[in-house]
């Protein structure tokens, strides 16, 4: 059984390069790009990938995109900051031979500012990315996409490395960016939202990720990551408000 790994990508030269050498195994790699000017699209070239270069239409309609240029009977989707090691490499080519589902979940393992995460919500954040091509399919969704998979998903064990955010810069730049895209999402739902309802939320978000999730046990980078998490959701909602008005 082949398989193609894709991957959908803007200015990721910083991570990407990881990315690519840790699937080079695969019998395929398609990466497309909407956009990269800081060498993400040349990385990708030299390591003998597929690109294919585009607008960007929202995360679940990229990855379709990605999706529908693959060529294998199986299909493993990442993301540029992500990597697999040497022991879920093996698995997945095992899961691939077996053929016991249609699609597998694996663990994911994501760092916060150089901190891998054991609590706070994130561990160990099952993700369905392997999957048999022609089975599966993304959500249309602008953010927070998902999976829909036609038939049994099994589980894998060994996690999915993720390094989610390097610094503060770059959690301060995907709050505004991912709390944008929500706050469409939401307004497309109808959702409506006040000031009292983004500064209640945000205060939630900070209690289920700090207290209920066991945040306070990742030590400081917990702490600072239940105030991204209540951040994040304060300015959505705040988002979402001042759409409302309009």
């Amino acid at each position: 059984m082949s398989l193609s790994v894709i991957i959908i990508a803007k200015n990721e030269a910083h991570a990407i390069g990881k990315c690519l050498e840790s699937v080079s195994w695969a019998d395929e790699i398609v990466v497309v790009d909407s956009g990269s000017t800081d060498g993400t699209v040349e990385i990708c070239e030299n390591q003998g990938a597929k690109v294919v270069m585009t607008d960007w239409p929202g995360f679940g309609p990229q990855k379709n995109r990605a999706l529908d240029l693959a060529t294998s009977d199986w299909v493993l989707s990442l993301d540029a900051d992500e990597y697999v090691s040497e022991e879920l490499a093996r698995e997945i080519r095992d899961a691939v031979s077996a053929s016991g589902a249609v699609a597998y979940s694996i663990p994911r393992s994501s760092s916060y500012c150089g901190k891998y995460m054991r609590h706070s919500g994130w561990w160990p954040d099952r993700v369905t990315r392997l999957f048999r091509r022609g089975r599966a399919r993304f959500s249309d969704d602008l953010v927070h996409e998902r999976l829909i998979v036609e038939g049994h998903t099994g589980k894998l064990s060994n996690p999915l490395m993720h390094e989610a955010f390097t610094d503060l810069s770059e959690v301060l730049q995907k709050m505004d960016s991912y709390s944008s895209a929500g706050a469409v999402r939401m307004a497309g739902k109808g959702k409506q939202s006040s000031l009292g309802a983004a500064v209640l939320k945000g205060m939630w978000a900070f209690f289920r990720t700090y207290i209920l999730q066991a945040g306070f046990l990742d030590g400081r980078e917990g702490f600072m990551l239940a105030v991204s998490n209540a951040e994040g959701t304060y300015y959505r909602y705040l988002k979402l408000m001042l759409m409302n008005q309009k």
